[in-house]
């Protein structure tokens, strides 16, 4: 089954990391991909850019207009995300406890339809 592990924190903190510490979180993203890989689960993922780059549409009134930013004011961004297949949901959530980085923050499970 597939899941979809969702990476949530403070934009604002990563941004302040000094360059070791980001170096640090990068070199533990790799270790977990290749704990993946070393597991036979099947992933993919990807970081994504600052909410600040982010265009949304919102729609209502029978149309749509499209607004500079995120969907909606939170106190966690979402920075990435890692698309896993495994069998069933007590995997996912052993991958998720394991995420690098996270210190703070929530990553979401769900699965795929």
């Amino acid at each position: 089954m597939k899941y979809i592990l969702l990476i949530y924190g403070d934009e604002q903190a990563w941004a302040g990391l000094s360059k070791e510490e980001m170096e640090a979180m990068y070199a533990g993203h790799n270790a977990y991909a290749q704990a993946l890989t070393e597991a036979g689960v099947t992933f993919s993922g990807s970081e994504l850019k600052p909410v600040s780059t982010a265009t949304s549409i919102r729609f209502g009134n029978g149309g749509s207009k499209t607004i500079d930013g995120p969907f909606a004011e939170t106190k966690e961004q979402l920075a990435g995300y890692y698309v896993i297949d495994v069998e069933h949901l007590e995997q996912a959530l052993g991958w998720a406890e394991k995420m690098p980085g996270m210190n703070s923050g929530t990553v979401e499970v769900r699965p795929l339809a």
